[in-house]
């Protein structure tokens, strides 16, 4: 991961897109999480595992720096895109379930 941060400060990232990585960033049911933001949103990734994803990571927001606006992630990202706050199930379930445990 050292090497990701300097990466990212040596190309000059910081100021057009934040990148925060954890083994735990909330959903910790998924490890190796990364977050992209930057003026247009945000973007979810778990199960980062390999050096060629950090790099193309790297690669992409170079790419959407020179850009000067936020260029859609390369496809090999796209099964790997999550959304930490959708629920598995619907919330009526879940009244119905703790209203039967009563």
């Amino acid at each position: 991961m050292e090497w990701l941060k300097k990466e990212w400060r040596q190309r000059g990232l910081l100021k057009n897109i934040q990148l925060t990585f954890s083994g735990c960033l909330g959903p910790c049911d998924l490890p190796n999480v990364v977050t992209v933001s930057s003026s247009s949103g945000s973007v979810w990734l778990g199960n980062i595992r390999h050096f060629r994803q950090y790099l193309a990571l790297v690669d992409w927001a170079s790419l959407t720096k020179a850009a000067e606006r936020f260029l859609p992630l390369p496809q090999e990202f796209d099964a790997l895109r999550f959304d930490p706050f959708r629920l598995t199930e619907p919330v009526v379930k879940s009244e119905v379930a703790v209203e039967n445990a009563l």
